[in-house]
């Protein structure tokens, strides 16, 4: 498997080689702020992803960083500190993924201008049940 993507400006572009974990949605006010909604996102092994172009790092919390294109500010990757995985948001893929939304979280921080219609698992801060690979 390969998927390939990037930001808007095509300054900053990756390949994934390796599996993904499902899509989660997260609905947590720094992911509210960067990307102007709510985020979706994948992960894959820190090993898996090639990057090519200048990645910007921005920390967003004493545990987590969030990286970005430098030249046209597209929202990228998000990475915990140590942590063995990078998180990457699904619309900057090219293409076709394959994946789909398995839950959400942090809904208690979701904006009151949309409503979460869905089936799927909903909780309302963080779930290792959903964001760990499977």
């Amino acid at each position: 498997m390969s998927l390939q993507g990037g930001c808007l400006c095509g300054a900053v572009t990756y390949e994934v080689t390796g599996p993904l974990r499902p899509a989660v949605a997260c609905h947590c006010g720094q992911c509210r702020k960067t990307s102007g909604h709510h985020v979706v996102a994948t992960s894959a092994a820190h090993e898996d992803v090639a990057v090519a172009g200048a990645v910007h790092w921005y920390r967003s919390s004493e545990t987590a960083e969030r990286g970005f294109c430098p030249v046209c500010g597209s929202n990228l990757f998000w990475r915990s500190s140590g942590g063995a995985r990078l998180s990457i948001f699904m619309g900057t893929f090219d293409g076709e993924t394959g994946l789909s939304i398995a839950g959400h979280i942090f809904v208690a921080d979701k904006g009151d201008y949309y409503t979460l219609d869905d089936d799927l698992p909903k909780a309302l801060g963080a779930d290792p049940d959903l964001t760990t690979a499977r």
